[in-house]
């Protein structure tokens, strides 16, 4: 007896953690599976993905290149504009169905409270069972159906190019975005250093002050620029911490995850001319493609409208029969024995007038297209604008990098002077201060010419239709 419980506790005992020990090996098994079956192309284009909750807080580094990737792998405004174009594809199949003969079946029960009068009918006629088929084969309907099929493919395209303009759109936020947030690092190390120099300033003043060689006003005014420069450092901090948080937001990031996010501020030449951006925009850029589309949607309207002066042609098949039962297998209503009855023939239905109808709505569709080839013309003069603007921008930051690294350079020579001069009791307090705010001015002038050359390359790229993630030129 206390054998079969012991064989009954570790049975249960067993049974209890079977299904666990189950679900864990299939688990694995799906792992090795969905790994195993990576492809090469994946394993090639693999960035740095979205950590579970327990790595949250875990730090991981994205160069601007893999911020751009990760963004158009699971941005949900990419997913959208991919469920946008499936859903076009599906639109594309269900239009092409249009070409087939669709088959329509009635299959119905008729009881009627008369009963027959005539001897040679049966006395159950009351009760009726009818089984109809219809197939009815479209011939021509005045190039409706090719037109609108035609209309769905241009569609499809259009919304590819809806895609690609979302996915241009999101790279230029992100690259901005990046962008400002190195610009607001380099500010930082910027401020910081101007912390570091007011304070070695204010150490010096005080030193002078103890031993009677400079007044207190020196002091104080030390005390308020050092002050104001601490003030300033906590903004820029906080600044570059609300860009990290919106970049996180881009990228589909936890918003308070740590990501070290790489790169500097650098110059990269830039050798394209105004007629190449341009000629380069007219091939590449999805909202002129997508302006192309809908003239030529418009055009397939004017095509559909126009059918309505042309005939309806259809063949058809039709097959039925009755009777009294619900498998229409007993006729005994067809008083010649024939079961069943079929025919074949063929349709044209013409409308001949209309008051005017398809005319005007002709004509609408007609006025439609001249309205979008000159609001076509408009979008191909606003992205030559927006190169030629994206351009004079280019230039003016790389000439102002040239100024403001010169700046900086005498803006240090100028401050090491001011100190050398004013330990030697040369020189006042206020040329020191002088000198380091000009120093300052000239590394945020710097930092900023940098930062707009940088935004504007990215501007000009997306203005020309080109997804370039690194922003490296050839």
């Amino acid at each position: 007896m206390k054998r079969n419980i012991t064989f009954l506790i570790v049975l249960i005992f067993l049974l209890s953690f079977a299904p666990a020990a189950i679900a864990q090996q299939d688990a694995e098994a799906d792992n090795s599976s969905s790994n195993s079956t990576l492809s090469m192309e994946d394993a090639a284009t693999k960035v740095p993905q979205a950590e579970s909750e327990e790595d949250k807080d875990a730090e991981m580094t994205l160069t601007l290149e893999e911020c751009v990737q990760l963004g158009l792998k699971q941005n949900p405004t990419i997913i959208a504009a991919r469920k946008s174009l499936l859903a076009a594809e599906s639109d594309v199949k269900r239009q092409r169905g249009a070409f087939g003969a669709p088959v329509t079946t009635t299959y119905g029960y008729t009881h009627s409270d008369d009963q027959p009068r005539s001897g040679n009918v049966p006395a159950d006629y009351q009760d009726k069972w009818a089984f109809k088929v219809n197939v009815s084969q479209p011939l021509f309907r005045g190039f409706e159906l090719l037109s609108k099929y035609q209309k769905t493919k241009l569609q499809r395209a259009s919304t590819e190019a809806s895609l690609t303009n979302a996915e241009l759109t999101l790279i230029s936020k992100i690259q901005t975005s990046f962008l400002t947030l190195l610009q607001g690092r380099m500010e930082v190390k910027s401020k910081q250093d101007s912390v570091a120099r007011l304070k070695s300033q204010l150490d010096v003043i005080q030193a002078f002050y103890q031993v009677g060689l400079r007044p207190r006003v020196d002091v104080l005014q030390a005390e308020v620029e050092l002050a104001n420069a601490e003030q300033d450092l906590l903004i820029a901090k906080n600044s570059v911490d609300s860009k990290s948080a919106r970049l996180n937001t881009l990228l589909n990031l936890p918003i308070e995850k740590k990501v070290n996010y790489s790169g500097e501020l650098t110059y990269l030449p830039f050798s394209m001319t105004l007629d190449q951006c341009i000629a380069k925009a007219d091939k590449s850029r999805p909202d002129l493609e997508i302006a192309r589309k809908a003239v030529e949607i418009a055009e397939k309207d004017v095509t559909i409208a126009e059918s309505g002066f042309y005939p309806d042609v259809t063949a058809d098949f039709n097959y039925g029969s009755s009777g009294g039962d619900p498998s229409v297998s007993k006729n005994k209503y067809n008083y010649q024995d024939r079961p069943d009855y079929w025919n074949v023939g063929a349709n044209l239905n013409w409308q001949l007038f209309s008051w005017g109808q398809t005319y005007y709505d002709t004509k609408r569709a007609e006025d439609n297209v001249k309205k979008i080839k000159s609001e076509y013309d408009n979008t191909k003069l606003e992205a030559s604008y927006e190169i030629k603007d994206q351009l004079l921008s280019l230039k003016a930051a790389a000439d102002r990098i040239g100024v403001g690294r010169k700046s900086v350079e005498a803006g240090r020579e100028g401050y090491r002077m001011a100190m050398a001069r004013y330990q030697a009791q040369v020189s006042t307090n206020n040329e020191v201060l002088n000198a380091q705010s000009r120093l300052s001015d000239s590394e945020a002038l710097l930092i900023q010419a940098l930062s707009d050359y940088q935004v504007a390359l990215a501007k000009l790229y997306v203005a020309m239709g080109d997804m370039n993630p690194s922003l490296k030129t050839n």
